[in-house]
């Protein structure tokens, strides 16, 4: 059994592992001893990887002497099973890393755009087995959030479904941020898809579902892509 965490800028999500196949995700409050020690009960673990934004993770010291195998903490550093041209490794967010090693365990040997709609959006291109870089845009809150607290007047709205042309400030707000959104997806997936015809487009993040619906364009969402390429690198290291 594999344990992959997966801390956020605004969330954190785990998962656990037996043979390569997904059995349980958890979407802990706070990651501490009072969260691990009876997931650890009910699902007995061998390996442990740790991506987090944060850097905290003293929680896991308290377990090592209980898990049998590695203890990895994913870093740039970390052997991984792709080739990574990123100038600069050390700055690439750990998540982007892995969502896209998960999505080649989905689409092996094809060329690859993985989105990843969370606080921030990241858009990031594998092929050739290589990672080649990508791009990082404001997400859908953040996007929400400048908009109210750069101007005097317009208000703080979340996102809902909402006619394309606005015919109030409310409806214009959230028509403008989501449709830009969208204007912005179907622009990346036409760049991929122009370059590689049989290129395939991974939608994840904790806005995946409100977007999927949203796009034109033949795409797949995955919303436990990062775990499942966290657990990929620790197959590839264990």
């Amino acid at each position: 059994m594999n344990l992959t965490i997966d801390q956020g800028n605004s969330s954190t999500k785990i998962g656990f592992f037996d043979k390569g196949k997904l059995i349980a995700t958890y979407k802990p409050v706070f990651l501490d001893k009072n969260t691990l020690t009876p997931l650890l009960e009910r699902h007995p673990t061998e390996n442990v990887i740790i991506s987090s934004v944060t850097d905290n993770t003293d929680f896991i010291n308290e377990f090592s002497r209980n898990i049998p195998g590695k203890i990895i903490f994913f870093d740039h550093e970390t052997p991984i099973p792709i080739k990574n041209k990123y100038r600069s490794p050390e700055t690439l967010g750990k998540d982007r890393l892995a969502a896209v090693i998960g999505a080649t365990t989905l689409f092996p040997n094809i060329p690859l755009l993985v989105i990843d709609a969370g606080t921030a959006i990241t858009y990031d291109v594998f092929y050739n087995n290589t990672y080649h870089g990508g791009n990082i845009s404001p997400g859908l809150k953040m996007r929400f959030n400048a908009l109210h607290q750069q101007t005097k007047r317009l208000p703080l709205i979340q996102h809902a479904p909402a006619p394309f042309w606005g015919t109030n400030t409310m409806e214009a707000i959230r028509s403008g941020v989501q449709n830009s959104l969208m204007m912005e997806f179907e622009g990346y997936i036409s760049k991929i898809n122009q370059e590689f015809p049989n290129a395939k487009t991974i939608l994840t993040g904790g806005d995946a579902d409100f977007f999927v619906s949203y796009t034109k364009s033949i795409i797949f969402a995955q919303p436990n892509l990062v775990l499942s390429g966290l657990n990929r690198i620790i197959e590839y290291n264990a």
